[in-house]
């Protein structure tokens, strides 16, 4: 077995202040992810910014004027978990604060697509409504805005996606990053968003004295983070300081006992303990259950489950989504075989591979595409799009892209250069959607080949892994994984800490079929370490010749009958 080192760039630190009763190395993750003063550590609610941004305003006045009329309002969400948590929030909130006709309606993305639509215009007028709110969409809904106005119908949009040339002709726009807006945080993601205008309108009522009218209690804002906590993380928006503050306000209430039956109903079918949650567990527990409703299915159910009052209602609810989880890893696995075989055939030592890959194949599943894309994204360290049928003339692509290759801004230039050759695209630096006629498959795929080739520099191909540097044998401890852990919340550009070092494999086996369980010493054999790293490559392990390995690894805490210990996340590994 030939040694074959990863390629390893260690993060820096910056000059802080950040007090001497933080352990060193919690002041040095910290200062390496920009936190460098005491006043960023405070996470508390008070420190939440205000909600004052472009457009608040007139969105507030349109719903106090729907309120006091009583007008039947709709909420129209997208189909992913941030969707699925903004139209439960907004349906808590706008109830709670004395709306008595309030639905959603998340439309299917096989029947509607993405967004809101003349279609789904017309099914809300349908469904009597007078006033709709978007949720974590309706920035580039030009059209289906204006099929809106022609019904009568006011329209808010709320929604974090950045806005293209032409913005819609709403009542009012709830985003922070249309032009103009000053509210300091760009990076909410739609549930965020959401919840600042639920916050806003409270201020509204309460100073018009709505509640004291009514003869009902405002809500406290603070029994919805629990939804903005999960629908923040699972849509990988970046976890600067305000989305920490969200976040962590709503696992703090999670901790303690005090969530809604949905989100519990999931807690429980993850198996996850409750008073220990932490971020990852709702971005690779809970969330996943709710995406794969609207991948596979209608995020109504999802939806459903998030509102439901009942928790054993819940609990059937969020079973049903635990088994269409089960689905979309089988067709994903499947899928990404199918996908990996196609690539094995190409010598990328000679430089055979392109620097941005498009996939597609007749039987994929469109609600998965995206997560084949990711994989491939992984394994290769290149853009890659995957394309699934869509109808009878129409392809739907879903892309990831790599750190330095704005994925939105290529597809932009390609629209530049070959106009109508992209139908529809839309999305940010990391992740984008596009629709195409099957006709334009092969144009596009040679234009995306070719503005990648110069994107994409022969660094960021590398496939470079940052880490915070290596631990000493007596940091591999138990207490030090606690105080990693209740440092975070980690999530998107606030990244978990991720070690690397070397290793002696003292056993190895495999479990579960296709996941490395070993025990490893970084002392000669003086101290044993558990270590476990999932989807191995099984053409190289197990492998008893194998006895030393660079590791890239997260700290954990396994806990198993009542006691804990330390536990390896493996993320990379390399014989030596």
């Amino acid at each position: 077995m030939t040694s074959s080192r990863l390629n390893i760039r260690r993060r820096q630190s910056l000059a802080h202040q950040l007090p001497d009763s933080l352990p060193a190395l919690i002041q040095r993750l910290y200062a390496s992810r920009g936190v460098v003063s005491p006043e960023q550590l405070n996470l508390s609610a008070a420190n939440l910014l205000k909600p004052e941004f472009k457009g608040m305003a007139e969105a507030v006045k349109v719903l106090v004027q729907g309120l006091e009329a009583q007008r039947s309002i709709v909420i129209v969400g997208d189909f992913d978990c941030d969707g699925a948590t903004s139209s439960a929030l907004m349906v808590h909130g706008l109830r709670a604060m004395g709306a008595r006709q309030v639905q959603y309606l998340v439309p299917n993305r096989f029947d509607y697509g993405y967004g809101l639509s003349p279609q789904v215009v017309e099914e809300v007028a349908r469904m009597g409504g007078e006033l709709l709110i978007t949720v974590d969409n309706g920035i580039s809904s030009v059209s289906g805005v204006a099929a809106a106005n022609a019904k009568g119908m006011q329209v808010i949009v709320t929604d974090h996606h950045l806005p293209g040339n032409e913005l819609p002709d709403a009542a009012a726009i709830v985003n922070p990053n249309q032009e103009g807006c000053a509210f300091p945080s760009k990076n909410l993601a739609g549930v965020g968003v959401a919840f600042y205008l639920l916050l806003a309108l409270r201020a509204a009522l309460t100073e018009q004295g709505w509640f004291q009218r009514l003869g009902i209690t405002a809500p406290n804002m603070g029994e919805y983070l629990d939804l903005v906590a999960l629908g923040t993380v699972a849509d990988v928006v970046a976890l600067d300081g305000n989305n920490r503050v969200l976040v962590h306000q709503g696992l703090q209430r999670m901790r303690a006992g005090r969530v809604r039956p949905g989100i519990q109903a999931l807690i429980d079918i993850s198996q996850r303990n409750p008073s220990r949650l932490v971020a990852s567990d709702l971005g690779f527990a809970l969330g996943p259950r709710l995406n794969a409703v609207g991948r596979l299915d209608d995020m109504s159910m999802g939806v459903a489950c998030l509102l439901s009052e009942n928790l054993d209602e819940a609990r059937k609810l969020a079973a049903m989504m635990d088994e269409l989880n089960r689905e979309r890893k089988a067709i994903e696995a499947s899928m990404q075989h199918e996908a990996l075989a196609s690539l094995t055939k190409v010598n990328i030592s000679q430089g055979e591979l392109p620097h941005g890959l498009v996939l597609h194949q007749d039987d994929w599943h469109q609600g998965v595409v995206g997560l084949v894309a990711s994989r491939i994204k992984e394994r290769y360290h290149r853009p890659v799009i995957a394309f699934a049928e869509a109808g009878e003339d129409e392809l739907k692509g879903s892309g990831r892209s790599i750190p330095g290759v704005h994925l939105r801004d290529l597809l932009e230039e390609i629209d530049r250069q070959q106009p109508g050759v992209i139908d529809k695209f839309g999305g940010h630096a990391m992740a984008a959607g596009l629709s195409l006629r099957k006709s334009a498959l092969a144009p596009f795929k040679a234009a995306f080949e070719r503005v990648a080739a110069t994107w994409v520099s022969a660094e960021l191909l590398a496939g470079e892994i940052v880490t915070d540097g290596d631990l000493a044998s007596e940091e591999l401890i138990l207490p030090l994984a606690e105080q990693v852990r209740a440092a975070g919340p980690w999530g998107q550009s606030f990244p978990e800490p991720l070690f690397d070092g070397e290793f002696r494999i003292i056993k190895q086996r495999l479990v579960g079929e296709k996941h490395l369980k070993l025990v490893v010493s970084i002392d000669e054999g003086r101290s044993l370490i558990d270590a476990i790293a999932f989807n191995v490559d099984l053409s190289v392990w197990p492998n008893a010749a194998i006895n030393k390995v660079q590791l890239v690894y997260k700290l954990d805490i396994n806990e198993w009958q009542g006691k804990q210990s330390l536990q390896l996340i493996v993320d990379n590994i390399a014989p030596l």
